[in-house]
């Protein structure tokens, strides 16, 4: 299957808006880049790549349609997804001022805990589900376009994502005072649980 230019260059940039704006995901990888480092953070990147083209493709096998057809899993979802998000919100602000060395308790998030966390964030449900309705072709090139979907998200997201991460890395280099990490783990914490008024 012949997939054109604009088809692609489309779904490039949808997936680069979505990945790449503010939201739980990010935040996240922010406070992990500055309290952790770059490549400490990378299996909690990828992670959120490896979920996302898993729900990708589970929509595309028709698990969107569920949502649909019982709102009351939406609604549920969007409960258990903002009471994650706070407990984690939580995390991130009770980080406290100590930097996280290798030596340190502390660990970023693993590859598949951020693969879970996919299916209880309300946005990520939201682009699967836009992403499929709106750029998988009807009959023989249904599931080519599918997995053109899933790819390109994994492709852009990763970069965009480690944007996040590279800007908390930075930030990180100048958080030498316990008290100046403090507030940003504080204020990264607040950032985090403002998410949930997206969800809502």
């Amino acid at each position: 299957m012949n997939l054109e230019w604009q088809f692609l260059i489309s779904l490039a940039a949808f997936a680069a808006t979505m990945t790449g704006t503010p939201g739980p995901n990010n935040m996240m990888v922010t406070a992990s880049g500055a309290n952790f480092g770059y490549w400490r953070t990378v299996p909690h990147m990828l992670g959120i790549g490896g979920g996302l083209v898993s729900m990708i493709l589970l929509v595309a096998a028709g698990l969107g349609v569920l949502f649909v057809r019982y709102p009351v899993l939406h609604e549920a979802l969007r409960w258990l997804g903002s009471a994650y998000l706070l407990y984690l919100a939580w995390k991130i602000a009770a980080a406290g001022g100590r930097l996280q060395t290798e030596d340190s308790d502390a660990r970023p998030m693993s590859f598949f805990a951020a693969a879970l966390f996919q299916y209880v964030n309300p946005k990520a449900w939201m682009m699967s589900v836009t992403a499929i309705s709106t750029f998988t072709m009807s009959g023989e090139g249904y599931w080519g376009s599918a997995a053109a979907v899933a790819l390109i998200f994994f492709v852009v997201g990763f970069p965009c994502v480690s944007l996040w991460a590279g800007f908390g890395t930075m930030i990180g280099r100048w958080l030498n005072q316990p008290k100046a990490r403090q507030i940003f783990n504080l204020v990264m914490g607040a950032l985090t649980a403002g998410c949930v008024v997206m969800i809502w």
